[in-house]
């Protein structure tokens, strides 16, 4: 298993050359092709001022082909300079989640960003992570807007509770952690019952394993709940007790009356990441 199509969002933000960058280099780890998908929000089409309403589209359609324009000279010299020529760019017009959704369902991968609430051009749509990582039904990488990424993959921590969604994630993640120096199987303790026990999420040996079949040497650590940390807390703590630059993790959620619903892991780790996180629905 490789991956042989990526596929990576770009937008107007300031964090896109740093997330191209990533899926470049990715690529040429993996021998893939590249997509860059174009993706913005549609409110920038929206006037801002009705003086005169065909002029100010006008404008706006201007300044938007612009902004397309340069994103995509900006793509194509990020791939000359780092040498990739199996790229592709896409700029398809439509809403942003439908449209995100159709075409990174043939990726292999996703390259995506966490949403810089201190930036507007990072804004594609409200959920627009949440519901991509849901509707896709593909792994995707989704980096942090704060700070530099300085390695990807080869300390890998992958969180584990025995879930569909886990078991999804950790298969996904197979080609980075095959190539990773170290990888842990972590899982946090439920917290205590009524009589005081705990529930551990089953680690077994079948996990080490099915990694074993796969070539990867795994350790195994369990770490116990701490009554007011949240479990998406807990791996953000042992990500950087270890020292790790990605955290596999299965993503949970659902939709209920027209809002997403996430669990609540998943939620911290896109509100709160530190490293890269890979999930998978």
């Amino acid at each position: 298993m490789s991956y042989k199509t990526l596929l990576v969002h770009i937008d107007d933000s300031r964090r896109c050359a740093a997330r191209v960058a990533v899926a470049l280099d990715l690529a040429q780890r993996f021998d893939a092709h590249l997509i860059g998908l174009y993706v913005v929000s549609q409110d920038l089409f929206q006037p801002l001022f009705r003086m005169d309403d065909s002029m100010q589209l006008s404008t706006l359609e201007e300044q938007h082909m612009q902004r397309q324009l340069h994103a995509q000279t900006a793509f194509h010299d990020a791939a000359q300079r780092a040498g990739c020529d199996r790229v592709e760019w896409r700029a398809p017009p439509g809403p942003a989640v439908e449209i995100a959704t159709l075409h990174a369902r043939h990726a292999d991968l996703l390259v995506l960003g966490q949403r810089d609430p201190e930036d507007p051009a990072a804004y594609v749509a409200r959920h627009f992570i949440e519901d991509l990582l849901m509707e896709c039904g593909r792994p995707a990488l989704v980096l942090p807007y704060a700070g530099e990424i300085a390695t990807l993959g080869e300390n890998v921590v992958v969180a584990w509770d025995g879930s569909r969604e886990a078991a999804r994630a950790l298969s996904d993640s197979l080609p980075l952690i095959r190539r990773a120096r170290f990888a842990t199987i972590e899982s946090v303790e439920r917290h205590a019952h009524g009589d005081g026990t705990h529930g551990e999420p089953p680690v077994s040996i079948d996990v080490a394993a099915f990694l074993e079949r796969h070539g990867i040497r795994a350790s195994f650590s369990t770490t116990p709940a701490v009554a007011g940390v949240s479990t998406g807390a807990t791996l953000l703590n042992r990500v950087a007790d270890l020292h790790a630059d990605l955290l596999v993790m299965g993503a949970f959620g659902h939709p209920r009356a027209q809002e997403r619903v996430l669990g609540g892991a998943t939620r911290t780790l896109l509100e709160s990441m530190t490293v890269p996180v890979l999930m998978s629905h």
